[in-house]
């Protein structure tokens, strides 16, 4: 990232204000945490649902729902998180973990958009079973957002 960008990141109202009130910090922070749960809690058993598990559940109901809570829970981890962000950018611009969950969370961006752009996704929505390449995408949604989940936890740590 450009150090000039990230300089004015941390010199930004949004920045000096959550530095300066420790209240709206652990708001903005536990709209963070809300956002993930939502988009966790939303895209992993819709992602075990397509990869065959709970199969009572119709995929015609379920899946619309699901895919908006986690498109929901998604936006405000990204608007939250980026206001987290704006507090030490320069530090957490060198953070492995940091950069790890960014790369994870275009993973899985782009997977999510190649499947809602898929036929399939629409057959599977009409009734019909999800085909193999579709089961194994959900696997792939699954492994990269419990990673991302996992990276940002590891960002504290390093």
């Amino acid at each position: 990232m450009e150090i000039e960008f990230l300089e004015w990141l941390a010199a930004s109202p949004l920045s000096s204000g959550l530095r300066r009130s420790a209240l709206v910090y652990m708001v903005v922070n536990a709209a963070h945490i809300l956002s993930i749960a939502l988009l966790i809690g939303a895209i992993l058993p819709l992602d075990l649902r397509l990869m065959g598990l709970f199969g009572s559940a119709p995929l015609a109901i379920i899946g619309p729902f699901l895919s908006r809570a986690a498109a929901v829970g998604l936006a405000g981890a990204l608007i939250t998180g980026f206001a987290l962000f704006s507090v030490k950018p320069i530090e957490y611009a060198g953070n492995p973990a940091f950069l790890a969950k960014l790369g994870l969370l275009m993973l899985g961006i782009v997977n999510a958009a190649l499947v809602h752009s898929q036929a399939a996704w629409g057959q599977v929505l009409s009734g019909k079973a999800p085909p193999p390449g579709l089961r194994f995408q959900a696997g792939v949604s699954a492994a990269v957002w419990v990673s991302a989940l996992l990276a940002g936890r590891w960002i504290g740590f390093i």
